[in-house]
């Protein structure tokens, strides 16, 4: 599908509150649809997409809300479990949220009658990101403005505490390097630890602040990505710790980086929300300029699609999605 203008969205579905996050879920849940989850003011709901680009029946795209949940408070980050399931019997959905109220609340549910969620305590200011494991989803790690990185299992008993030199934004663990959690702080540093020995073992600089997201390539494990003052920065960590290529996206400043889960070449960067419109610019590393830019009034989350080249961003009512070129 071609679009016609750069700036259109190619899709959107109506919410009933502000979004603040929006995540597909990275994983396999075993159907043909995409789960995604989206927390607003108090509650999460999670749904299922299906996109024309993957199924020729489907125009433009379907959507359908499985269940809404209730939290009670605003939704900050959410994360998905692998354990989820749509192919089960009983289907299990489990995902992790992080709220302004510096606690995380672990939700299990099979869609019917069972519905579980415990809260994790032990942060003592805001938390900025959290990710469960990839391969077996018994654990969770979360960063916090209170200068940790916090590893949980699903009881909510701490089972590692990394001390930063900053507040923590964004925690990665990558299915491939299962016992490594990649942690990017406020300053400018990201840090990779080894979960067995509970040491730092190797850092990047950006040298230059603040940075406020960063993500490790799913696609090439040596990529790492994040945005720092109105920049994107990419590193090889096979090569230096400093970046390999930076350049600078947003005039105002730069908010989130998202790999694409598809090309290790692609991904997106968020602005922080203007007067009025948030700008989304999606990058390939083999063009100069970006190859998408789309604005959504005050978006904010940023997430990509497990196996299309589609970013979805949050919005006043509303989730985005726009297809891009591979």
């Amino acid at each position: 599908m071609k679009q016609d203008s750069t700036r259109n969205t190619s899709y959107t579905v109506d919410c009933e509150d502000y979004v603040h996050v929006v995540k597909f879920n990275p994983f396999d849940s075993g159907d043909s649809s995409s789960l995604i989850a989206y927390g607003g003011n108090n509650y999460v709901v999670v749904g299922t997409c299906r996109f024309q680009e993957e199924d020729a029946e489907v125009e433009g795209m379907q959507y359908k809300t499985l269940r809404t949940f209730h939290h009670g408070i605003r939704v900050d980050a959410i994360a998905w479990s692998p354990e989820t399931r749509l192919d089960a019997i009983p289907p299990q959905i489990r995902f992790c949220t992080a709220a302004s109220d510096r606690k995380l609340r672990l939700f299990t549910s099979d869609l019917q009658d069972k519905n579980e969620f415990k809260t994790f305590d032990g942060h003592s200011d805001y938390i900025n990101d959290l990710v469960f494991a990839p391969n077996e989803g018994q654990e969770i790690a979360s960063v916090s403005d209170d200068h940790t990185c916090r590893v949980w299992d699903l009881e909510g008993n701490e089972k590692a505490h990394f001390v930063l030199r900053s507040s923590g934004m964004s925690v990665c663990w990558h299915p491939e390097e299962a016992f490594k959690l990649m942690v990017a702080e406020k300053n400018g540093t990201i840090r990779f630890y080894d979960l067995i020995t509970q040491q730092a073992i190797l850092s990047l600089e950006c040298e230059q602040t603040p940075l406020m997201s960063a993500d490790w390539c799913l696609k090439n494990t040596f990529k790492i990505g994040a945005v720092a003052g109105s920049d994107w920065l990419i590193w090889d960590i096979t090569r230096s710790s400093y970046p390999q290529d930076k350049r600078p996206v947003h005039v105002d400043r730069a908010r989130l980086f998202r790999w694409s889960r598809v090309n290790e070449n692609l991904f997106a960067t968020t602005g922080y929300p203007g007067k009025t419109t948030t700008q989304l610019l999606v990058h390939h590393l083999g063009h100069p300029q970006p190859i998408l830019t789309g604005t959504a009034a005050v978006g904010s989350g940023l997430t990509w699609h497990r196996t299309l080249p589609l970013c979805a961003v949050g919005g006043d009512h509303k989730i985005f999605f726009w297809v891009t070129e591979m």
